[in-house]
């Protein structure tokens, strides 16, 4: 895949856990200038963002980093994040797991052989890869749409 600008920042996001302590995560983004950057990879750890989505994230001296804000515009990319076990090895159910949402258009990237962030495109049927998730029986999280926000009656 060839993007016309190369990342050249990292946007901070923090992370509320249930306990009110915050998480860090920073990912590549690249400048559009005005305090907006387009997202240039997926999310491990941040909710309601995805890969392409422009956002807001002013420069916060005291985190040294441009720290986000708010959704400026979304890409239409969705994101879910899978814990497989066993670890993705070539051949084994997790790779085949793993490869049968590639057959489906998604994207991927890992931050372990373990755990994965599954970026979804506009143009692939998001239920149709819940659906695959719930047959192939791995553990996987919603994080953009959240759960909440695609059943917000249940939450």
């Amino acid at each position: 895949m060839i993007h016309s600008r190369t990342p050249d920042s990292k946007v901070l996001f923090r992370i509320t856990d249930e306990g009110g302590s915050a998480d860090v995560e920073t990912l590549w983004a690249t400048s559009l200038g005005n305090d907006h950057y387009k997202l240039d990879n997926s999310p491990f750890y941040a909710y309601a963002v995805s890969w392409k989505d422009v956002v807001y994230a002013p420069f916060d001296k005291d985190e040294g980093f441009p720290t986000f804000q708010k959704i400026v515009s979304k890409s239409g990319n969705r994101t879910v994040r899978v814990i497989f076990e066993p670890p993705v090895d070539d051949g084994n159910t997790s790779d085949l797991a793993l490869q049968g949402l590639v057959a489906l258009g998604c994207t991927y990237e890992g931050a372990a052989n373990r755990y994965m962030s599954i970026n979804i495109p506009p143009e692939v049927e998001f239920e149709t890869v819940r659906s695959y998730l719930i047959k192939a029986q791995v553990q996987w999280e919603h994080a953009d749409p959240t759960y909440s926000e695609l059943f917000p009656n249940e939450a």
